[in-house]
């Protein structure tokens, strides 16, 4: 059963659970409790699984340890702390598990002065031992690991990697037999993706081979839904959720967040100027601030905005950093250090300091550009007032319309609690392969209880004993022709009598060099395709997401996407001039479902008001170059919004442009679908004006394209993003609107994952994840006796079985679960079934339109590609050239500050 608990204890409840040593240490050092701690020191005391969901900066690490603590202390009065483990504290982060190493060492060393002050004979004669602390991780030594076996720390520090490698270690299980609690730190990192499913797995083996039941205490920051993740911290015991106590403060913290354009038009003001006016808005906050820290969403522009600062602002190298996962972890460290210190005025990061790592002091976060989350906004904002009480101060500073309402939508949704929702990985067969290798190991299973055990853990709790068969068949070798491509069975399993067990003596080092969800990836070199001359490279995620045809920017020319084989890429020249891929879009996060549909409702209710106005009322809001006037109603929601004075002209323009215009605004109850031309690209194309973000973009561009190259007979090509997607055919073609609702029969009626499965098959996304599958489920080894396999090589490899295991069965579980990876990770099917059923039953509705040139909302969807360094002042350009017809086309004269370049060009 999970439950809430309303009634915070009082501070005399909450502290005489605690040893009086323990107590008289916090009390010393801490002048009150927080509001988490108000909750979770007596319902861990009275042994209650808890999951704290608290914001950083309000002792939640505290929060959860410190009961643990005492208890720990009690045994050691009482001559029974023994030489064991008793806690293990998981974290996905290896900086985290030293910083909670280095956070729990004060306490520890300052109860037990306080103890030796008072007994001191007693510690003397060693009567009263101190409780120890270790970290195990990937960086752990191994002469520290020879130690920590023959004196196990009394509280160990890890990863989830190194926890399922210590389950299955014989000899240091004995180790963990007496553990009594476990700590799951960053819960809202794990609990959503296959880290988090594989450590579901390692608990539950740790339960099974522990004398007791032991406690289970869950620590996070953005939780929703709340329940979800108490559900995945508890598991299951006989069908039935374990108990759960939830602690929810995760709003105590006061937010100050404004929404902030750096200029009063995004279009017409010279980029120069624009940059001028961003670093401008930075320096006034760092200088106000001792420390502030900037997010930048790519490690591209965390490296572009510390020069910037250098350069432009004059800041010295002692005074700014970067921090991203590309620098070395020496760096990251000496960054992270120098930042707790106190001795930066300025830290800029990707999304690395995005986690609880303790960084000390932080007074104002900005943000660059949309996180495109709530939570992620939350969670990075919340890094500054480090203290329960101070206010986390945040500035969004955003830089093109789309962003601005995406921006102003997120932050209203954040300072009222309305959080993006997770979901946990639900049967990952490839987890679930590493776990059946490993608990074989362990010892002989019989099938229905290794089953049974599996099922305990949430993620896992709605497997199949087909599907869990299907997988241990695999692993047995019970597959016909596998063996001739060297694939060999991993366990055995006796039929007859239901019976696991391991296969020859080599089977125990697989696993423990190969166990573990985190692909290996390498750097891509990209080829000219006649020439073979080496361009460049970019990252393997961004190959996954290129299809033949697609263009992208390297080195300041454009290339057109051709193939791959293994870790090179070929190219040709574009013979277009437009982008359909920017290249950090596999480092872009996508757009939340919730904040997606935020924008839809906020668009809808603010185009209504501004439908108010007659043509010529709206056509003075447009042409304005200061104040406007719009009708009350929109006045009151623009006003209602954490924006600036600029923000909320720049937005109340933007839609009122688009209903002079197309006579529409796109929502989340209106999909507008617009046939226009492409200068550009000089062809006609469709754009989809979808705004439910990039995965069901993803997922519904793909089965539109593919229903309507049906119509039309010829090859259609696809650019995405956030707001919807454009569609391009291969020769300009008539499109009509009885086209169009032909096509949206055939999708609604459709066989989705049919479709898109004969659709990704010969993708280089289904060939890099089938890779990452298979050496999950150990069909490719990437470490072999010692030796590393090569990406290349394993690429290679993956090539050949996807090929021979669709031979063997098309239903094979390491193929069955790429398909699931793609359909429930990288897109999202569930959703995009549900928006295809609401646009069956007319919720949903479409509206076609053809247009001469195209509308203002299609203008971010078509430069998208364009984002780019190299190519943002022809980005500029061309966005300037589409307004301009916009203008022209609505009846409004056209801004007279215009680029040189144009100037030269009209003359």
């Amino acid at each position: 059963m999970v439950n809430k608990i309303e009634r915070e204890f009082s501070v005399e409840e909450s502290l005489s659970v605690l040893n009086p040593y323990v107590r008289e240490w916090f009390t010393k050092n801490f002048a009150e409790l927080t509001p988490p701690q108000k909750y979770a020191f007596k319902l861990i005391a009275e042994k209650k699984n808890v999951l704290i969901a608290s914001p950083t900066g309000t002792g939640k690490t505290m929060s959860g340890f410190l009961s643990i603590l005492s208890a720990l202390f009690e045994k050691s009065l009482e001559g029974k702390l023994e030489e064991k483990i008793y806690c293990i504290y998981v974290s996905p982060l290896k900086s985290l598990n030293n910083d909670v190493y280095r956070n729990l060492t004060r306490p520890l060393e300052g109860i037990y002065e306080l103890i030796r002050a008072s007994k001191g004979k007693e510690i003397i004669t060693g009567n009263i031992r101190n409780v120890t602390i270790g970290v195990r991780t990937g960086d752990t030594t191994q002469q520290e690991r020879r130690k920590m076996l023959s004196k196990p720390p009394n509280i160990l520090v890890t990863t989830p990697e190194s926890l399922a490698i210590l389950v299955s270690s014989s000899k240091f299980v004995e180790n963990m037999r007496g553990i009594e609690y476990i700590v799951i730190d960053e819960i809202h990192e794990l609990a959503s993706n296959k880290r988090g499913a594989h450590l579901s797995l390692s608990v539950e083996r740790l339960q099974e081979i522990s004398k007791k039941k032991f406690i289970r205490v869950g620590l996070g920051a953005t939780l929703h839904p709340i329940e979800e993740a108490a559900y995945y911290l508890v598991g299951t015991e006989e069908g039935k959720t374990r108990p759960c106590t939830i602690v929810d403060t995760s709003m105590v913290k006061k937010m100050e967040v404004i929404a902030i354009s750096p200029v009063k038009d995004m279009i017409y003001t010279k980029e120069e100027k624009i940059e001028d006016e961003v670093y401008k808005e930075i320096d006034r906050i760092v200088s106000a601030s001792s420390t502030t820290l900037i997010f930048t969403n790519t490690r591209s522009g965390t490296e572009r905005v510390v020069f910037n600062m250098k350069k432009r602002l004059k800041y010295k190298p002692e005074e700014i950093a970067a921090h991203h996962s590309s620098l070395s972890r020496e760096s990251r460290l000496e960054v992270e250090g120098l930042l707790k210190q106190g001795a930066l005025k300025c830290v800029v990061s990707s999304t690395s300091l995005e986690l609880g790592v303790d960084i000390g002091t932080i007074d104002n976060v900005i943000q660059l550009g949309s996180p495109k989350s709530v939570s992620r906004a939350i969670q990075r904002i919340g890094r500054a007032g480090h203290t329960y009480n101070a206010v986390a101060k945040g500035e969004v500073i955003v830089l093109n319309r789309d962003d601005m309402v995406e921006c102003s939508v997120m932050l209203d949704a954040a300072l009222h609690k309305h959080l993006d929702s997770f979901s946990v990985s639900r049967n990952p067969l490839d987890v679930l392969a590493q776990h059946i290798v490993g608990m074989s190991i362990d010892r002989k299973w019989e099938i229905k209880e290794m089953y049974n055990l599996v099922r305990r853990a949430y993620p896992f709790s709605t497997l199949t004993m087909e599907d869990f068969l299907s997988m241990v068949d695999y692993l047995a070798g019970n597959y016909a022709g596998l063996e001739s491509r060297r694939v060999y069975g991993k366990i055995w399993y006796d039929k007859e009598t239901g019976m696991i067990g391991k296969r020859g003596m080599f089977i125990r080092p697989i696993y423990m060099l190969n166990v573990g969800t985190i692909p290996d990836e390498v750097s891509i070199g990209v080829f000219e395709i006649s020439s073979k001359k080496w361009v460049g490279n970019i990252e393997e995620e961004f190959l996954s997401r290129l299809e033949k045809g697609d263009i992208f920017c390297l080195g300041g020319k454009l290339h057109m996407f051709d193939h791959a084989t293994g870790t090179k890429c070929y190219v040709s020249p574009a013979a277009s001039n437009t982008p359909t891929i920017p290249p950090w879009f596999s480092e872009q996060l996508p757009l939340s479902y919730e904040l997606a549909e935020r924008i839809g409702d906020f668009r809808h209710n603010l185009s209504k008001e501004l439908e108010r106005m007659n043509q010529d009322e709206a056509k003075s809001v447009v042409s304005s170059k200061s104040q406007i006037k719009i009708p009350e109603g929109a006045q009151s929601i623009l006003d209602a919004m954490p924006i600036n004075a600029n923000a909320r002209i720049a937005i109340a323009k933007y839609l009122t442009e688009q209903l002079l215009f197309a006579g529409a605004v796109p929502t989340n109850k209106l999909i507008l679908i617009e046939y226009t031309r492409d200068d550009k690209s000089e062809s006609d194309i469709l754009i989809f004006h979808s705004i439910f973000g990039r995965r069901i973009n993803d997922t519904l561009s793909r089965l539109i394209a593919i229903n309507l190259g049906v119509i039309l007979g010829q090859d259609i090509s696809i650019a995405i993003n956030d707001n919807g997607f454009v569609i391009s055919p291969e020769e300009d073609t008539e499109i009509d609107e009885e086209t169009i609702q032909q096509l949206i029969r055939k999708v609604v009626n459709s066989d989705m994952e049919a479709v898109l499965r004969g659709n990704i098959r010969n993708t280089e996304m289904m060939r890099r994840r089938f890779r990452h599958v298979a050496s999950r489920s150990f069909m490719i080894l990437r470490n072999y006796m010692g030796r590393r396999m090569p990406v290349n090589r394993q690429q290679i490899s993956a090539r050949m079985l996807m090929k021979a295991v669709e031979e063997i069965d098309p239903d094979f579980p390491v193929l069955r679960e790429t398909y699931r990876e793609i359909f429930e990770e990288v897109m999202d099917i569930k959703r995009t079934k549900e928006l295809i059923s609401r646009i069956k039953e007319g919720s949903v509705e479409y509206k076609f339109i053809e247009t001469v040139s195209p509308s203002p909302f299609s203008h971010t969807i078509l430069t998208f590609g364009h984002a780019d360094v190299v190519l943002m002042k022809d980005r500029n350009d061309y966005l300037r050239y589409l307004h301009g017809l916009v203008l022209k086309r609505i009846g409004v004269k056209q801004h007279a500050s215009k680029s040189k370049k144009a100037k030269r060009e009209r003359k």
